[in-house]
């Protein structure tokens, strides 16, 4: 398995590790940025990796058998966090990791069916164990409730005519494959060439969305952000890299709120702000090098946002 971490130099920066520190990797992957992480907490560090994915997890376990003793393994979705780092012997911990979206094999293995450049079945699950599927959604949902996936999470302009199309199809015949959609998808509505001359294929969004349904991955993530506040100790970091929109304005609206949190109490007497309970140590966000999305082109759209924890809440 092919995989290259995204922004893997400013990842190890903004998290700042020192020896003996815990660090939470939300989404292990393959372990890629874990590897390196690990060197630097050494032995008497300890890394929590998320991972629900299982093949993900057997393979990252696979590579990193050196590290075994300084790693706790939890198959499971990162919106359980705070439970299960607290019912494995943690308090709280020293920096925390999300790096969002899809891993190397989840684009690469067909039989996932989250590309459609590979002809695969509608599954887009991250976690095999979960019932949902794309071809449930694209198949079982109503019209009005495509729509608003599809322009909510795909920010697709074109939701209620594919919305609209998609069912008309399925009245005769369901999708079952990646290919099939993706190709219905574009006869409805066709590529549009840039004045560049290049250009993305219709389904492209309305992949994001079906991934992002399938999965909850914005509930996940807001129910997760909400837990990192008690879980992380003061001087800890958190890194989260997003490759769309939805999920970076997600970490940039929840930091800002507790970079001036509304004052509550007596404080509310004197000032409509609490001190700032977090602080960003990237003033922007960090993207990739011209020189990183030659060398990896799925790294395009990366953007990482670190913060430091500065007081209890």
């Amino acid at each position: 398995m092919q995989h290259i971490s995204v922004l893997k130099e400013d990842v190890q920066k903004y998290l700042d590790l020192k020896s003996g520190e815990v660090l939470v990797d939300t989404t292990l992957g393959l372990g890629g940025h874990s590897k390196d992480a690990l060197e630097k907490i050494g032995e008497k560090g300890r890394l929590i990796a998320f991972e629900q994915d299982e093949r993900n997890l057997e393979e990252a376990q696979r590579r990193l058998k050196a590290y075994e003793k300084q790693t706790v393994y939890i198959h499971d979705n990162f919106r359980h966090l705070k439970t299960r780092i607290t019912g494995s012997g943690f308090d709280q911990v020293d920096a925390i990791l999300f790096d969002l979206g899809l891993s190397s094999p989840h684009v690469d293995e067909e039989d996932r069916g989250f590309s459609f450049s590979k002809d695969g079945p509608l599954d887009m699950r991250f976690d095999p164990r979960a019932k949902l599927t794309a071809a449930e959604v694209i198949n079982e949902y109503r019209e009005e409730d495509l729509m608003k996936i599809f322009f909510e999470y795909g920010e697709e302009k074109m939701s209620r005519k594919i919305a609209g199309r998609i069912v008309e199809r399925r009245a005769d015949k369901l999708f079952s494959s990646t290919a099939e959609l993706a190709e219905y998808i574009e006869s409805v509505v066709p590529r549009k060439r840039s004045k560049k001359g290049s250009s993305s294929h219709p389904a492209t969004r309305i992949f994001q969305a079906l991934r992002i349904e399938v999965n909850d991955e914005l509930g996940a993530l807001s129910d997760a952000l909400e837990q990192i506040i008690n879980i992380l100790r003061v001087g800890g970091r958190v890194v989260a890299i997003s490759y769309h929109s939805l999920e970076d304005r997600m970490v940039k609206k929840f930091f800002k709120k507790l970079e001036r949190p509304v004052a509550t109490g007596e404080n509310a007497i004197y000032s409509n702000f609490d001190d700032p309970i977090f602080e960003s140590i990237t003033k922007k966000p960090v993207i990739p090098s011209e020189k990183e999305i030659e060398e990896n082109p799925r790294s395009r759209s990366a953007k990482l946002r670190a913060y430091i924890k500065v007081r209890e809440p």
